[in-house]
């Protein structure tokens, strides 16, 4: 079972971006109403946090976001998807538009509202075991079946192991059973 359904059909025009910059030439007409200028840059903070490292992972915020073609709501819908808390890779930013992957490979562009910072897994291939202890002899606490979204509690960097819970059950998955982290990641503290 797919985690998105096929959007109905909004309409068939193009969204077209127009960019414009008043004053580029001295005969560029002055802005009328309709037209804002540019807000200023503002300089950068030195006390201010680093920008999110990309690629990142979040997770979708309600079980209605729609994924577009691009970044705007201009854009065509190409999906909508109707699982809360599914984990997405972010690759790209512009403005309050992520561009994001799921676990099917599926691109395309949600605004930074319909995302969430709390870190989530997806179960994939084979049914999972979820252990009591990091170990493969640790008792099974639930066994996992493909599709199954939990809540990464933590991941320490370079272990094979993280600390998930999924429903009311807490455990430890081995990372190559679900999809949700990169490579070596750190999550949370163990």
């Amino acid at each position: 079972m797919r985690a998105f359904a096929r959007p109905f059909v909004i309409g068939t025009a193009l969204a077209v971006l127009l960019w414009t910059q008043a004053g580029m030439h001295a005969s560029a007409a002055a802005p009328d109403s309709k037209t804002t200028p540019a807000p200023a840059a503002k300089p950068s903070d030195p006390n201010a946090p680093p920008p999110p490292k990309l690629p990142r992972f979040e997770s979708l915020r309600s079980n209605d976001v729609r994924l577009r073609i691009g970044p705007g709501n201009g854009f065509k819908i190409d999906w909508v998807y109707k699982r809360a808390e599914l984990p997405v890779e972010i690759e790209r930013e512009y403005g309050i538009w992520r561009a994001i992957r799921d676990v099917d490979g599926t691109q395309g562009w949600v605004s930074q509202a319909n995302l969430s910072t709390r870190r989530t897994l997806i179960v994939q291939g084979a049914d999972a075991t979820l252990r009591d202890d990091p170990d493969d002899k640790a008792e099974a606490v639930a066994i996992l079946k493909p599709g199954v979204i939990g809540r990464i509690r933590s991941c320490p960097k370079d272990s094979d192991w993280c600390q998930v819970q999924v429903a009311n059950h807490s455990g430890y998955l081995r990372r190559g059973q679900f999809w949700g982290t990169l490579p070596n990641e750190e999550i949370g503290a163990p």
